[in-house]
């Protein structure tokens, strides 16, 4: 089996600590949140007054971006381990919150979106945050994160994708190849979807995934 480290020894790693996958991510366009779900969350959040709450979002710029285009006072927040670069001017409704996803929990449940682009690749327990973050959104909110079923590992080494994707369908989730991406439609509680799935540690030295990017292996028993 490979080294497995835990979720503190996985955010100083190397392949965590240098990642940029998301960090100028805007909203529309061509490098965009629009793009990578097929969806603009501005639009999507006219008419849900849940708010979005996005994971590992970068500089912010897509939180932004909605900002200026939602009715003022919009509630959006932003996580991310290393946050803004620099600290951006104030935006009323706007709120970055520098931590690590792997731990934080918000203040409320009952948003109208959440979303992580590309932040799971980089986090060990997919599985358990799936599992918590599908508790945050409204009854009528979406959950969207993407996920490539190929970085969730037996503790054999063997691929978990399968019996994966099979748990995440008997709990709700829907699941697009093309865009390797999860969604979930209304809030709910998840515990006894993953039974059978122990998580054991994380393999921040697994190779690149499809986007040819380094990323974390997750190893469940």
């Amino acid at each position: 089996m490979a080294e497995l480290v835990g979720d503190g020894e996985l955010a100083l790693s190397e392949v965590v600590a240098n990642r940029t996958m998301n960090r100028g991510r805007t909203l529309a366009g061509v490098n965009s949140y629009a793009r990578e779900l097929g969806f603009d969350p501005a639009e999507r959040l006219r008419g849900h007054p849940g708010g979005w709450l996005d994971l590992c979002s970068g500089e912010g710029l897509a939180l932004r971006a909605a900002a200026a285009v939602l009715p003022p006072g919009t509630a959006l927040t932003g996580v991310d381990l290393v946050g803004p670069l620099v600290p951006p001017s104030p935006v009323p409704g706007l709120q970055l919150v520098t931590a690590s996803v792997a731990g934080w929990r918000p203040a409320r449940s009952g948003f109208g979106l959440v979303t992580c682009v590309h932040g799971l690749p980089y986090l060990g327990d997919k599985l358990g945050l799936l599992a918590r973050w599908a508790c945050w959104p409204a009854p009528d909110g979406l959950l969207a994160v993407t996920f490539d079923p190929g970085s969730v590992r037996h503790a054999d080494g063997r691929s978990a994708a399968r019996p994966v994707l099979a748990a995440l369908r008997a709990a709700g989730f829907r699941y697009s190849s093309a865009r390797r991406l999860l969604t979930l439609r209304g809030g709910r509680e998840l515990p006894p979807a993953f039974e059978g799935f122990d998580y054991l540690g994380a393999d921040p030295a697994a190779g690149p995934n499809w986007t040819g990017q380094p990323a974390v292996a997750s190893y469940y028993g």
